[in-house]
C-alpha cells in the first residue's frame, strides 16, 4: 500500500438547468476528464472515487462525483 504525503479532492457536479428541465442531465464527462487529466500531469493518481446523489431543490435529485487524489 502507498502512502501518499499530500490529498486533494475534486468535487464534479451534474448541471443544475438540465437537471430542472431534463430530469436529469449526467456528469459533465469531457470536464473531469481535463481535470484529471491536468491533474495527473502534475503528478497526482486516483485514490478513491464516490458517486452521489443528493436531492436538489425539492423534487429532483442530482448527481456528483467526489475524487479523491494523492501523490
Amino acid at each position: 500500500m502507498s502512502q501518499y504525503k499530500e490529498y486533494k479532492i475534486i468535487h464534479v457536479v451534474e448541471g443544475g438547468c438540465g437537471t430542472i428541465f431534463l430530469g436529469s442531465s449526467g456528469l459533465p464527462l469531457k470536464k473531469l476528464e481535463a481535470t484529471l487529466n491536468s491533474e495527473a500531469a502534475d503528478g497526482w493518481q486516483v485514490v478513491f472515487q464516490v458517486l452521489e446523489n443528493k436531492r436538489f431543490w425539492l423534487f429532483w435529485s442530482r448527481e456528483s462525483v467526489i475524487v479523491t487524489l494523492g501523490r
